[in-house]
């Protein structure tokens, strides 16, 4: 049998060989999620943070006098890091489940299929750009906020750690959702019905410890109780839940969410069948 390697004309181009992990092709990823947000920028960050500032006029301005501080904490110095999180978590979110449900319906997945990337680089470039989304959207609110709030930070650490990953965990859950939804009305179903209940019911407008039990107990099974906690506690200094539990739990499940979605990506569910 003729060796089909002996035969093949010289000169033509061959495959690129990569020995570990694909840097070029994961940055190219990255880029791709970073620049599709980017480029409707008033409705992926100003809109975000136009919402949250509503909230402050609502929850502050509105009510200024008529809330009694929290802790000894003003009202509005501690809604304020809970409302900054709150749209981190969701931005976050949209980014990951909005770009891969968008490649189903339009058929354009093979762009991030066919390069070779492997599923721990397609986790990589998907969270990450999310992650960008998140921590701008961020960022850009806090500035925003500030002629309503004090934001003093009690704690960079506490701030960077929770933030970060409350970014990476919802960008990580979006691709769950953008690969699970069918359709865009189930993908705003989960956002409607399963992530905004839960960043709601986290504490951001008040402490969970005046709640009624078995409401306060419950709220301390929910994430983003202890995602909104934490981040809330690098800035005023004090926090309703344990933060080492809340350090622990958003680092095992940053840790579990990554290993899910490379799982998943490498099964090609929704994708490749």
């Amino acid at each position: 049998m003729t060796d089909l390697a002996s035969t093949r004309p010289a000169g033509l181009p061959q495959p690129r060989s990569y020995n570990g992990v694909n840097w070029i092709g994961v940055w190219t990823l990255y880029l791709r999620e970073v620049r599709r947000f980017w480029k409707v920028g008033a409705q992926t960050v100003a809109g975000p943070v136009v919402t949250t500032l509503l909230y402050m006029l609502v929850f502050v301005v509105a009510l200024q006098g008529a809330r009694p501080p929290l802790h000894g904490t003003p009202f509005a110095d501690f809604v304020a890091p809970g409302l900054i999180m709150m749209a981190m978590l969701n931005n976050a979110f949209a980014n990951a489940s909005s770009s891969l449900i968008q490649a189903k319906v339009m058929n354009t997945a093979t762009d991030f299929l066919t390069p070779p990337l492997s599923p721990l680089e397609l986790t990589i470039g998907f969270s990450l750009g999310a992650a960008t989304r998140g921590l701008v959207v961020g960022i850009v609110t806090a500035i925003c906020v500030l002629p309503f709030a004090r934001l003093e930070v009690a704690n960079l650490g506490l701030i960077l750690w929770f933030g970060l990953l409350a970014c990476l965990i919802m960008g990580m859950l979006g691709v769950f959702a953008g690969l699970w939804a069918q359709k865009f009305d189930q993908l705003a179903a989960v956002q409607n019905f399963v992530i905004m209940p839960m960043t709601f019911l986290s504490g951001t407008f008040y402490l969970v410890e005046r709640l009624p039990e078995p409401f306060a107990t419950l709220s301390h099974f929910n994430p983003f109780f202890y995602l909104i906690d934490g981040f809330r506690a690098g800035f005023i200094g004090n926090a309703e839940g344990s933060l080492l539990i809340g350090a622990v739990m958003s680092g095992l499940l940053a840790l579990f969410m990554a290993w899910a979605c490379w799982a998943v990506f490498k099964s090609g569910w929704r994708l490749k069948t």
